[in-house]
Order: structure tokens, then sequence, then C-alpha cells
């Protein structure tokens, strides 16, 4: 888990060709084990940045 914030949130971050699905089911382990739900999957290696953010919720 690379940041948890203010008990809520659950942040991942990634800087990787492409996000696979492993790297999902890697948030969703944290936010299982952590017992918060809600989760951002963040991949740093976008042109954009605005498309490498994918949102969570358990």
């Amino acid at each position: 888990m690379d940041l948890p914030v203010e008990r809520q949130l659950v942040v991942e971050l990634k800087s990787v060709e492409s996000l696979m699905p492993v790297h999902g089911a890697q948030l969703l382990t944290y936010l299982r084990l952590s017992g918060l739900h809600k989760g951002l999957l963040i991949n740093f290696n976008e042109k954009v940045l605005r498309h490498g953010i994918r949102r969570m919720i358990v």
C-alpha cells in the first residue's frame, strides 16, 4: 500500500507501460486487508495523467 489517506482511501502508485489486471487485484487486496472501501490506482506513465487513474470501490 503506497498511501493510506485519512483512513478513508488507499492510493496505489505505478509507473508501468499499461495497467494490468494484477495491479487492480493488488489494490483490491489492500482494500480488503485494510478494511477501507475506496481506492485509487494511479499510473504515472501516461501522456495525460487523468487517463492513468482508476477508481475502485468495494
